[in-house]
């Protein structure tokens, strides 16, 4: 079992910048690729996969909405990933979450994942 936890959400202005972080406890975090998926909190919203990132971290894998502007990384001996996010707009606003799972290739999409963090809240303002 592996267990994440977020943290790093808040309320900034457009254009600001914000790094997330998700450490993990449990099982080898190398094991695992990461990712990051978003869920703004309006009916009918499904929760968007945002980045990816293999166990070594050598791979990554962006969407369109957020190449450019974000970044994912990960430090394997602190049990830690990361999503350094650029020029926020208001369409960003979203509870992000961190999951796990153990194809790469696969995980951007909410069915693959293994485990997921309970989210965190990012709002931004106009």
């Amino acid at each position: 079992q592996v267990q994440l936890v977020e943290t790093g959400g808040g309320l900034v202005q457009a254009g600001d910048s914000l790094r997330l972080s998700c450490a993990a406890s449990g099982r080898t975090f190398s094991n695992y690729a990461m990712a990051w998926f978003r869920q703004a909190q309006a009916p009918g919203k499904e929760r968007d996969f945002v980045a990816r990132i293999s166990g070594s971290g050598g791979m990554t894998y962006y969407a369109d909405s957020v190449k450019g502007r974000f970044t994912i990384s990960r430090e394997n001996a602190k049990n830690t990933v990361y999503l350094q996010m650029n020029s926020l707009k208001p369409e960003d606003t979203a509870v992000y979450y961190c999951a796990g799972g153990s194809n790469y290739y696969s995980l951007r999409l909410p069915s693959h994942v293994d485990y997921w963090g309970q989210g965190t809240q990012v709002t931004v303002s106009s």
